[in-house]
């Protein structure tokens, strides 16, 4: 274990002070977000606060929307909603890949079918 986990965007490698200064609010900021249960930081054996990148990203997201006047809930709603569209439209990609790959084998089996109907004719 070494800097590669660095790379890790769920390794909590940030304190609070570096969180809050990479997007630009006061540690405050983000202990209320832990307050409002919307971010769960890990906690180092000192009990400290501990943010990874993804949490960084997810207050920093928080804060814009904040900015533009929602509130933290409402924040929060927006980004859930936001995170369950980009789930679902991957998943309708993987659907629609499989239904290409089905219909893909669909077609070459009548392929094969005709072939041996004409074979036998």
């Amino acid at each position: 274990m070494g800097v590669e986990r660095l790379d890790d965007h769920d390794y909590p490698a940030l304190t609070i002070g570096q969180a809050a200064d990479l997007i630009g609010v006061a540690p405050a900021f983000l202990r209320s977000l832990d307050a409002a249960d919307l971010l769960h930081p890990h906690r180092s054996d000192g009990g400290q606060r501990r943010y990874s990148r993804r949490q960084v990203d997810f207050a920093a997201r928080v804060r814009e929307l904040a900015d533009d006047g929602h509130t933290i809930a409402g924040a929060a709603s927006i980004l859930t909603l936001q995170g369950d569209l980009a789930d679902a439209r991957r998943d309708l990609q993987d659907a629609r890949a499989e239904r290409d790959e089905a219909r893909a084998e669909r077609d070459e089996a009548r392929a094969d079918l005709d072939r041996l109907r004409d074979a036998r004719a």
